[in-house]
C-alpha cells in the first residue's frame, strides 16, 4: 500500500509543479537573469547526471571503463567532431577497456 501512497504523492507533486510554472507571470519570465538561468539549468543538470552515472556506484566512487569512454567523448568534443562520432568514440573506447579488463 505504501507504493500507491508514494505514487499518489508524486502525481500530486508533479501536477503542482506544472501548475506553478503556468501561474508565473510573463513579466517574470522576461527578466534577463531568469532567461539566463533557464538556458543554463538543463546543461548543469545533464552534467550532474552524467557525472553521477559515470563515477558513482551507490555510495562508492568508481573509475572504470565508463570514465574512459567519457574521456574519449570529451576529447572528441574538444576536436569538434560530429555528435555521432563523439558517441561512437565513447562506445568504442568503453567496449575496448571492458574487453581488456574483463
Amino acid at each position: 500500500m505504501n507504493v500507491w501512497i508514494a505514487i499518489g504523492v508524486t502525481t500530486v507533486g508533479c501536477y503542482l509543479v506544472k501548475l506553478t510554472g503556468l501561474l508565473v507571470p510573463a513579466g517574470v519570465l522576461e527578466r534577463p537573469l531568469v532567461k539566463r538561468l533557464a538556458a543554463l539549468l538543463p546543461v548543469a543538470l545533464l552534467a550532474a547526471l552524467t557525472a553521477q552515472q559515470t563515477f558513482a556506484d551507490g555510495r562508492v566512487l568508481v573509475v572504470d571503463a565508463k570514465a574512459a569512454g567519457l574521456a574519449a567523448a570529451a576529447v572528441a568534443l574538444l576536436l569538434r567532431a560530429p555528435f555521432l562520432l563523439v558517441v561512437g568514440a565513447a562506445v568504442v573506447v568503453t567496449a575496448g577497456v571492458r574487453a581488456m579488463t574483463g
